[in-house]
């Protein structure tokens, strides 16, 4: 018998908590649209506020979120080996291939308009599969190490890569060249699994938690302001009394070190000298940025919590506004692929703020009636629908095979 979870609260509780992770999820998606349909630099050539509030952190709190769903999927608690763990195991591994597939099958669109992160996505629910078998002290520890120890390895080892794609990840990277398409998902990509694991660890904490509590949602807002805070001032730190500005100058040349400090990275930072750690800009990949996008994260979401716990007119009216996007929040995955869709298609004419707005809209309307009428969206009810055959089928064959070997023992005996 696999370790119990921690007792099931009321349905009005759980409704409320899923419905403030809802909000978290579709606050992400409606980030990462922005970040692909808006403009990053304005007339000034400096980032523009959009490119601030969303990039590095709208991709990176939908990574949190997925260890937060590994951790709902898998009960809420640790395991140990049997049946129902196979099956937990074997529901993740189904998720990731039909994740994994989607994701191939938007290869075709261009970069340009946004990196597809479903790949990389994927090979994350694989590579979590250990963590539902650890206690929640475990994941925290492997996080907390993950998030300093991981981009310091992966400088170690990027030198000795081959560079990244400068196109999507696709059946035919896949079949061309598998070297380099896992090198790309684990160390070199827009989203390297070898660091972004780091998230993972975090949301399996995170939905560990007793999150039908106002107390954890104000401890998660808490955290996120302190490690979001503590990470500009320790890079603020680093870069200037201490010098680091000006080595990188030194090394790496003003174009490169402006261009990275301003807009960020392509998930990873230049190996030419250390001091690039202490940067926290976007999509950079290093222990400031992990700290940096995790608190973000945190602190959304804890917010999101407390809008579904609290009681009173102020949250009623909150509840009400937020409602379409914890609509987009239940159908992120349709959401997510229809926006990839459109962006690479001649239906976009429109400018940035009018495509922009058009696709919010869209994007509302369409989640809001789905959700009323149909619930699930396609491609979740597919995932779901997939992920549950697989799981109780291996459950069956597991608890199968153990009462089998039950009976050759006692035979035997």
């Amino acid at each position: 018998m696999s370790v119990t979870a921690n007792p099931a609260p009321t349905m009005r509780a759980m409704r409320g908590r899923l419905t403030g992770i809802d909000l978290a999820r579709g606050i992400a998606v409606v980030g990462m649209v922005a970040v692909h349909s808006l403009y990053a630099y304005g007339d000034d050539g400096l980032p523009t506020l959009s490119y601030r509030i969303s990039a590095g952190h709208a991709s990176a709190m939908f990574a949190v979120l997925a260890g937060v769903a590994i951790a709902l999927l898998s009960g809420r608690a640790p395991h140990r080996p049997d049946a129902r763990s196979a099956g937990i195991a074997a529901g993740l591994v189904a998720r990731a291939i039909v994740i994994g597939v989607i994701g191939l099958c938007l290869g075709y669109t261009d970069v340009e308009y946004g990196v597809v992160i479903l790949p990389y996505y994927a090979v994350m629910f694989v590579l979590a599969i250990p963590l539902i078998f650890l206690s929640t002290r475990t994941v925290a520890v492997l996080a907390g190490v993950g998030a300093v120890a991981a981009p310091v390895l992966s400088q170690l080892v990027r030198p000795h890569l081959g560079t990244g794609f400068d196109h999507q990840l696709s059946w035919g990277t896949l079949l061309h060249d598998p070297l380099g398409t896992a090198s790309e998902i684990l160390f070199t990509g827009e989203f390297p699994v070898f660091v972004w694991m780091t998230y993972i660890c975090v949301g399996v904490v995170v939905g560990r938690s007793e999150l039908r509590s106002p107390r954890t949602a104000g401890i998660l807002v808490a955290l996120g302001a302190v490690l979001t805070t503590t990470s500009s001032v320790i890079s603020w730190t680093i870069l200037h009394p201490m010098g680091g500005l000006d080595l990188l100058v030194e090394v790496s040349g003003v174009e490169t070190v402006d261009e990275i400090l301003r807009f960020g990275s392509d998930g990873w930072v230049p190996t030419d000298t250390w001091w690039w750690l202490g940067v926290a800009s976007p999509h950079t990949g290093t222990p400031l940025d992990l700290a940096a996008t995790i608190g973000s994260s945190l602190a959304v979401l804890g917010l999101c919590l407390l809008v579904f716990q609290l009681r009173g007119g102020v949250a009623r009216l909150l509840r009400v506004v937020t409602s379409p996007l914890v609509a987009i929040g239940t159908l992120s995955l349709t959401v997510y692929v229809g926006h990839i869709m459109f962006v690479n298609s001649d239906f976009d004419v429109y400018g940035p703020w009018d495509g922009y707005i058009r696709q919010l809209v869209v994007m509302s309307v369409v989640a809001v009636a789905w959700r009323a009428t149909a619930g699930r969206g396609p491609l979740e009810g597919l995932v779901r629908s997939i992920t549950t055959r697989v799981r109780r089928y291996t459950e069956t064959v597991v608890t199968d095979r153990q009462d089998e070997s039950g009976r050759r023992r006692e035979r035997s005996g």
